[in-house]
């Protein structure tokens, strides 16, 4: 899948959720818990050991529908953020923003169609990236950012010949979409 066809599928859903009341940047944050979830269960699959505890596990609530996912993925979210390490980070204060639960089941499924570990792009920069320009373009609040076309990140990064033992900085802040370009 294109890094076009994933913004447009997360965008798509996007305003599935803003109708019912979930905030743009509740949305981001959405995304990323559940994307986390998947992306660990996949790494699981290949072998790698996950430190996400078994009954917040993306196999378990994948299976759930209605009050049950809701109550289950409200659950995880608080176990989650009570986590020590990096877990804790990630899900510090996380919370469900998706009251209704069809519309959660929609999300997990949406998520769960795809292989995400296994695209040929930098799934997370890419859907944050984009999600962020099609917020900026698309409502009245939009983020003042500007947005580097990809083939131009492409240029510069092939000019800069990246390798995995350099050290960078990176004073924007921005997703390391520029570092991520060469890695593939």
């Amino acid at each position: 899948m294109s890094e076009k066809a994933i913004v447009a599928k997360v965008w798509n859903f996007a305003t599935i959720l803003r109708d019912s009341g979930v905030s743009y940047t509740d949305y981001v944050a959405q995304i990323s818990y559940l994307l986390f979830l998947k992306m660990e269960n996949e790494r699981e699959e290949i072998g790698e050991h996950s430190r996400i505890p078994e009954n917040c596990k993306w196999n378990r609530l994948i299976r759930l529908d209605g009050l049950e996912l809701e109550t289950a993925y409200n659950s995880a979210l608080a176990e989650l953020s009570e986590s020590d390490g990096v877990i804790g980070l990630i899900y510090n204060g996380a919370q469900n923003k998706i009251k209704e639960p069809a519309n959660l089941k929609k999300f997990f499924v949406m998520i769960n169609s795809e292989t995400w570990l296994g695209l040929k792009v930098d799934v997370k920069g890419a859907i944050y990236e984009g999600l962020l320009a099609k917020n900026a373009t698309e409502t009245k609040a939009g983020a003042g950012q500007y947005f580097t076309p990809r083939v131009l990140i492409h240029s510069i990064v092939s000019l800069m010949d990246l390798r995995p033992d350099m050290e960078i900085c990176d004073p924007a802040c921005g997703t390391g979409g520029f570092c991520c370009a060469r890695m593939r």
